[in-house]
């Protein structure tokens, strides 16, 4: 209430301030105009061009001083108006530009307060375009190369098994890569679908309270073999806590997570997931032990696409974290990660305690 009080008060002064700015305007315009006119006249009448006013003829230097007033008067607010209106006519110039698709113009900000507020609020909107923009084609580019990826390698794998030479262990092996790609297809696939839905919503439907201890132990439960296949240890302490929100959207957060804390730890080291209550949240951190990321990485992995382990680029598809991300986004909750490079990563989770009265 406070703010929109302020808001009010900003705008009227601002109203207040632009209103006297064109009210001093049109007089400084007047008096310029008096003083020459008048100018004029006195050096006309010394001149004895124009009648003294002795001789009783002052309706015609009236007529006169009028007549050089409203001359004098038009070309000054010719050359003002052109002056006033110029950031005006480049800001036209800069849309029709920016209709044209050129995202880089800039306009001069300079000039009345107004003028000078709708020249920031044109450069702030066309960055926001251009950054759009960008990641539009940084979508169309990166979604093409990373379907382009394993369907090129279905490709390969499957006419290799055409050949007769091969070996069953061979065949077995390249039957694996095949399933293992199209799986990967298939959960990109979903993926995407399910990060354009989730982007088009600006509210979770179906919210209920549940225990969040328990959706986490069973998304533990259901990664187990990957955790089996690379012997990894888990440290586990969940405290219970129930929150009120989409039980099968907030499963694919913990999912997620805990498959990035795998995919990135080497074998025979150790995963922690915590879940502790703290006032009103409920703060779940899962960390690892395994490669880090530096600060540049820690930018942008909330990033569609975006995969800062170049080396293991084939493991993902770089948007596990940007789907995490706006699920949280839509039920009140917040990610931070904590990392260094060689020391492994620790995310934390926090959401709202449903309690009940």
């Amino acid at each position: 209430m406070d703010d929109e009080h302020n808001d009010i008060k900003k705008t009227t002064k601002r109203r207040f301030t632009t209103l006297l700015f064109l009210v001093l305007f049109v007089f400084v315009i007047l008096l310029v105009s008096i003083v020459i006119s008048g100018g004029i006249s006195y050096l006309l009448m010394n001149a004895g061009i124009l009648p003294p006013l002795a001789e009783r003829r002052f309706p015609v230097i009236l007529i006169f001083l009028l007549l050089i007033s409203l001359l004098i008067g038009t070309l000054l607010a010719i050359i003002a108006g052109d002056i006033f209106l110029r950031p005006l006519r480049d800001l036209v110039a800069a849309t029709k530009k920016v209709g044209a698709g050129n995202f880089d113009i800039r306009v001069t900000v300079n000039g009345s307060h107004e003028i000078n507020r709708l020249g920031s609020s044109f450069n702030e909107m066309i960055s926001e375009l251009a950054s759009i923009e960008k990641l539009r084609n940084d979508f169309i580019s990166n979604i093409s190369h990373e379907f382009k990826t394993p369907i090129v390698s279905i490709r390969g794998f499957a006419r290799r098994l055409k050949k007769s030479t091969l070996t069953e262990q061979q065949r077995m092996e390249y039957l694996d890569i095949i399933i293992a790609e199209t799986e990967r297809l298939t959960r990109m696939s979903s993926n995407v679908v399910l990060l354009s839905k989730l982007e088009n919503t600006e509210k979770l439907f179906e919210k209920a309270p549940y225990p969040l201890d328990e959706q986490i132990r069973k998304a533990i439960l259901l990664l187990n073999p990957q955790l089996e296949k690379k012997r990894i240890n888990l440290e586990i302490d969940l405290n219970p806590a129930q929150i009120i929100a989409n039980e099968e959207m907030m499963s694919h957060i913990w999912i997620n997570l805990l498959e990035n804390a795998i995919k990135f730890s080497p074998e025979d080291s150790t995963i922690g997931v915590a879940l502790k209550s703290s006032g009103n949240s409920a703060n779940v951190s899962i960390f690892d032990k395994g490669i880090g990321m530096d600060e540049s990485v820690k930018k942008h992995i909330f990033d569609k696409f975006y995969q800062g382990d170049h080396s293991r680029i084939t493991e993902g598809s770089g948007l596990g974290l940007a789907l995490v991300k706006r699920i949280l986004q839509l039920c009140d909750g917040e990610i931070t990660v904590e990392s260094a490079l060689g020391e492994g990563s620790c995310f934390t989770v926090s959401l709202k305690l449903h309690t009940t009265r």
